[in-house]
């Protein structure tokens, strides 16, 4: 059967050899289209990669790369400007004791001291010498020369009771040689202590009262005061015994305070060790607990200021031996002399109330 004679729809698309086999093989068939477009079929032509989408896990936005080390960094010099500026405030306090010091060195705290200068003869002595008087006591008997230490900045002045008993006048001059009058506010001659307080005075530097138990034999100490009327004298030592028994005339009526009123320089009789020296003590005496020093202490030492190398009283000045009466007590005027006692502050710290009391013994 020829073509022309086949069933309509029967026609072959391609031509066949004799045998009934296609005489070209049939195209391949296409398969749909898949729903990835990234995967085309086996024949299809490759589609063209579209650009991939960052993936914001995988790297940041470029704005965010800048921006981030940016704010990083300023947030560092901040907290780097804020520690800075909180350690500057807090080396400052510590220098300064905690103090609104606005001078021109730090102190050290609670004293006048400077950082620089402590432990310096030359720096205590400059910055306490402004705290040490002289006493000027007049009385029936005669004039005594003695030295204070100034505790508050209206006037309040602490020295020996010997130093002012029996006194009618006092007269009191400071380290600007500026004089002031001053009355007695209580005395306490059991510890050889008074209190007196100048007349209209302000604004007058002060001395810093230590801790007398923490002193301990060898510590270097600086003793200023007034001997022989030399206002402002400055001599250093150490300390030489603790807690030693010093006996001393207690009353202005003894015979060992006319001897002193009448000698004028202070020579304070006094005892220790069983020996008397300076003259005879009297029959009215007191006895105390005292820091023995070598600081070279004179006739007019008497109520100035033993102080440690901070700047801090540790004592008040109250005996010590003086060559001239060498003879009159059985002694040698041979040899050093470097024989001083003075009261412990922390004595003189436990006696304010009472003498601020106007009270004693």
């Amino acid at each position: 059967m020829t073509d022309s004679h086949r069933p309509s729809g029967e026609y072959p698309m391609y031509p066949s050899y004799g045998n009934g086999e296609a005489a070209y093989p049939p195209p391949p068939a296409y398969e749909p289209a898949q729903q990835n477009a990234a995967e085309p079929g086996p024949h299809a032509w490759p589609a063209p990669e579209p650009a991939s989408a960052p993936d914001p896990a995988q790297a940041p936005a470029p704005e965010r790369r800048v921006k981030r080390p940016l704010a990083l960094l300023a947030a560092v010099a901040i907290a780097a400007a804020a520690i800075g500026g909180g350690t500057a405030t807090l080396i400052g306090e510590l220098a300064d004791g905690g103090s609104n010091n606005t001078g021109s060195g730090s102190v050290v705290s609670g004293t006048n001291v400077s950082q620089s200068s402590a432990g310096t003869v030359s720096g205590v002595a400059a910055a306490v010498s402004p705290a040490i008087v002289e006493i000027s006591a007049s009385s029936s008997a005669g004039d005594a020369t003695g030295s204070g230490v100034v505790i508050t900045s209206d006037g309040e002045i602490i020295t020996n009771n010997h130093v002012i008993s029996g006194a009618s006048e006092i007269k009191v001059a400071l380290s600007t040689g500026k004089t002031y009058t001053a009355d007695v506010v209580g005395t306490d001659a059991d510890k050889d202590l008074a209190l007196i307080k100048l007349q209209d005075a302000s604004g007058l530097k002060t001395a810093s009262l230590g801790d007398s138990s923490a002193v301990k034999v060898g510590d270097q100490v600086v003793a200023i005061g007034s001997p022989e009327g030399l206002t402002g004298t400055v001599t250093s030592g150490i300390v030489s015994a603790l807690d030693r028994d010093v006996t001393v005339a207690k009353d202005e009526d003894s015979s060992g305070q006319e001897q002193q009123q009448q000698q004028g320089g202070g020579n304070w009789p006094f005892e220790f060790g069983g020996q008397q020296f300076n003259g005879d003590t009297g029959t009215s005496k007191t006895t105390y607990k005292a820091i023995q020093t070598d600081a070279s202490l004179n006739p007019g030492n008497s109520g100035g200021a033993l102080i440690n190398m901070n700047g801090e009283i540790i004592g008040i000045n109250s005996a010590m031996y003086s060559p001239s009466s060498a003879s009159a007590s059985g002694g040698s005027a041979a040899g050093s002399v470097g024989l001083g006692f003075a009261i412990p502050v922390d004595t003189v710290k436990a006696d304010l109330d009472t003498l601020r009391a106007g009270n004693g013994s």
